[in-house]
């Protein structure tokens, strides 16, 4: 915080957790006298350091930053969401949001449309991958230090609002207006068929839309022949829990738990499975790491306590709260912390949280520098209470959820070369101009995968425009990683051609951790 703000800090924060009792009221109608004694005290807080603090402060973001630490008191994520980034946070919760259809990056300053969705309004009007936007609604974009969010606030916008733009595409100019509309978020970004009988799906969050998604995307693979399948939870942070148990009951046989909620509204709530999953007969593999949590968890946690399938990878993040949504009157929200949600054997993986709130979320630093990204740290469950899994299998609680088996974080080959340009957006430039003739040319992901190999003249240009970056050439480094290099280019121009689907298909080839699962189910 701003150090001029350092000692009326303190006041205000005490000023808020008695007005936790007016927030409170909004949820719970009780102790009408408290809170108006409460809120006067705050609206008089206030009020004294607009009129006699030595400097002017910006009184709305103090305002907020206040209710935010005041709640993060209580516990890490219940949050305060101002009205101004909410809308941003349930475009995740509902898988979409209102925009024109297209996937953009910003390569040497210039705004390139990578990608076109189908069916989408870019799509209907035209819009073509591989074309460049000049102008925005009259404003010019070309050659400007724009940044990603910048673009988004200008392309984004209700649904059947009218936005103008200029491309240019083979050294012509073209206005298009293009309306708005519904443009879906998907969560599922990759479902394809590995091997003749082994499907994997990577779900990125848990929205509205994911259980649809999961369903439709486990029914199409299962028509071509899936008997296995590897579901990919790695770095999915959770989402809606409705679409966890929906997803989970996918797997499971009738009768089976599923989550166990308790909470003031949930005494004892119990979810569990029903008839007709569809993938209640198919072997499974679910793949975690330390940034699989809440929803992801949930998933995990039932998959494992029924001894449904193999949880492979790296022990979970650990978070074992449900939050519900509570909107203000000024259209803001209240994200708060009402239950906490226990696995089928009836263990709650959430990791302490009595460190401050900035440790908590960096604890995964913690992890890495213990080493428990290379090897499991037994002595996390040291002091864990015990629980037993459905055919009488021992796990824990406290500190997120454990794999059935460990893959060590893969830093093989890696260096600061190839981590330096890995970073800087070179190979999404390379890859940009690399397709520009060539988006035709394959037919398939398969195909492409099949075929393509990163060419030495390809190699040879990323260097360069990683030198015309500043990111100097080191020889030592690039025979160390030339395969890592090879790899990362091939998958970023599966990404150019095919989206994410086409990335996380070709990187399969050689993740570790997918590669241990294929090993798993072919025992």
């Amino acid at each position: 915080m701003n150090r001029k703000y350092a000692f009326i800090y303190p006041v205000l924060l005490m000023a808020f957790l008695a007005v936790g009792v007016l927030l409170g009221s909004r949820l719970n109608k009780s102790a009408p006298e408290q809170t108006t004694g409460n809120y006067s005290k705050m609206q008089e807080i206030i009020g004294l350091l607009d009129r006699e603090y030595v400097d002017s402060i910006e009184s709305k973001k103090l305002f907020e930053k206040t209710i935010s630490d005041m709640l993060h008191e209580l516990d890490p994520h219940s949050n305060y969401i101002p009205y101004e980034e909410l809308s941003a946070v349930k475009e995740q919760v509902n898988g979409n949001f209102g925009g024109i259809g297209i996937r953009f990056a910003i390569i040497r300053d210039t705004l390139c449309v990578t990608n076109v969705i189908p069916s989408s309004p870019s799509f209907r009007m035209g819009v073509l991958a591989g074309d460049k936007i000049l102008m925005i609604d009259g404003k010019n974009v070309a050659k400007k230090k724009i940044k990603n969010e910048d673009v988004l606030g200008k392309l984004k916008g209700e649904p059947n609002t009218e936005v103008k733009i200029q491309l240019y595409r083979n050294k012509k100019k073209i206005n298009k207006t293009i309306t708005r509309g519904v443009i879906p978020l998907a969560s599922i970004v990759c479902s394809q068929m590995l091997d003749e009988k082994t499907g994997y799906i990577r779900l990125d969050n848990f929205s509205l839309s994911s259980a649809e998604e999961f369903a439709y995307a486990a029914n199409r693979l299962t028509e071509k022949g899936m008997k296995k399948l590897i579901f990919d939870l790695r770095d999915n942070g959770g989402g809606v829990l409705d679409a966890a148990v929906k997803i989970a009951d996918q797997f499971l046989p009738e009768g089976r738990k599923i989550v166990i909620i308790k909470g003031k509204k949930f005494l004892n709530t119990t979810q569990r499975a029903r008839s007709g999953g569809i993938l209640e007969k198919t072997e499974l593999v679910v793949l975690i790491n330390e940034n699989s949590a809440s929803a992801s968890e949930i998933v995990a946690g039932a998959i494992q306590d029924n001894d449904r399938g193999m949880i492979i990878g790296r022990r979970s993040f650990g978070k074992g709260l449900v939050q519900q949504d509570f909107p203000l009157m000024d259209k803001s929200d209240l994200r708060l912390t009402i239950a906490r949600y226990y696995t089928p054997s009836g263990r709650c993986i959430q990791k302490p949280f009595g460190e401050s709130y900035e440790d908590y979320y960096h604890s995964n630093e913690k992890r890495r520098d213990n080493g428990e990204y290379f090897s499991p740290d037994s002595s996390v469950f040291k002091n864990a209470n015990k629980f037993k899994t459905f055919n009488g299998r021992i796990v824990y609680d406290g500190g997120g959820i454990s794999p059935d088996i460990f893959v060590p974080l893969d830093t093989s080959n890696s260096t600061i070369y190839y981590l330096t340009l890995r970073y800087s957006g070179v190979f999404q430039q390379v890859a940009f101009d690399f397709v520009a003739n060539k988006r035709n040319k394959w037919s398939s992901i398969q195909e492409f995968n099949k075929a393509f190999e990163a060419p030495k003249p390809l190699i040879q240009k990323l260097i360069a425009e990683g030198e015309k970056l500043k990111i100097p050439y080191d020889a030592a480094d690039f025979a160390r990683s030339e395969e890592l290099i090879k790899h990362a280019m091939k998958a970023e121009i599966a990404r150019q051609l095919f989206i994410e689907e086409g990335y996380f298909f070709v990187t399969g080839s050689y993740d570790k951790e997918v590669q241990k699962a294929l090993a798993y189910l072919k025992r």
